[in-house]
């Protein structure tokens, strides 16, 4: 049954501060599936972005989160600061035990292209969504002793399907992870541990209204934004058993569009 596939399996998920947003998707897939999951939330970043933070905090996300029968603990970290991923990673660990599953979906994002780029911005791109990243899966490699069951799962962007010239730094930082997928792959996987990235593709997470949301829409052959979900289900898979000879790949969860 679903909700036994991940029992006894402790999932950290990173970049969780909205319900509408794709991490809480992720981890409330996770939770389902019967994980102990461990949220990582930035909540001053949404709440300086036009869609705003969670109407009822955090503390609401972990309530809706429980409801599922799993234990869920929090804690909050700019990973701006280096220190930060490996102090996530260690509460997560104090608080549920050995992490199984790591699903990085913590992202900073600007808009900015050629002529507007600053090497502030530049530099707070490079630092959270990738060194971030590493020092996080480093801190997760170090505590993993299991021969096997061990899930890496990264979120990169569409930048190697689609130009985005406006947002320059961004995709800089996902690029990289999505040339990192492999070689981390090889790393790790004699230790048991899978890594596979996915590009959710344009999700409906509430930024796009108007024009751009239909625009966006209407290159989509089935008709529809991604929705969170979406990419849930397939990181969900993932996370289980069936998917450990699935390794190194990045997977475009895009409903054949963009």
């Amino acid at each position: 049954m679903l909700e036994s596939v991940l029992k006894g399996r402790v999932a950290l998920v990173t970049g969780v501060s909205r319900r509408k947003g794709i991490g809480f998707a992720i981890a409330q897939q996770l939770a389902i599936m019967g994980a102990d999951v461990f949220i990582h939330s930035f909540s001053p970043y949404d709440a300086n972005q036009e869609w705003g933070a969670d109407p009822d905090g955090i503390a609401g996300l972990i309530l809706s989160l429980q409801e599922h029968g799993t234990r869920i603990a929090n804690a909050e970290g700019n990973f701006l600061d280096p220190a930060v991923p490996s102090q996530i990673l260690d509460a997560a660990v104090q608080a549920l035990g050995h992490i199984d599953i790591l699903v990085a979906n913590h992202t900073y994002s600007t808009m900015g292209n050629l002529e507007e780029l600053t090497a502030a911005e530049i530099d707070a791109h490079l630092q959270i969504n990738v060194r971030g990243t590493l020092l996080l899966l480093q801190a997760f490699a170090a505590q993993h002793y299991r021969p096997t069951g061990g899930r890496v799962i990264l979120l990169t962007s569409g930048q190697h399907l689609n130009p985005i010239p406006n947002e320059l730094s961004y995709i800089a930082s996902k690029g990289a992870l999505h040339q990192l997928t492999l070689s981390l792959s090889a790393h790790l996987i004699r230790r048991g541990i899978t890594v596979n990235t996915i590009n959710p593709g344009a999700t409906d997470t509430g930024w796009a209204s108007g024009e751009l949301y239909e625009s966006i829409r209407d290159l989509n052959p089935q008709g529809r934004w991604g929705q969170p979900e979406d990419a849930a289900r397939l990181i969900g898979w993932l996370a289980t058993d069936e998917a450990q000879w699935m390794t190194g790949q990045v997977l475009n969860s895009t409903g054949g569009g963009v």
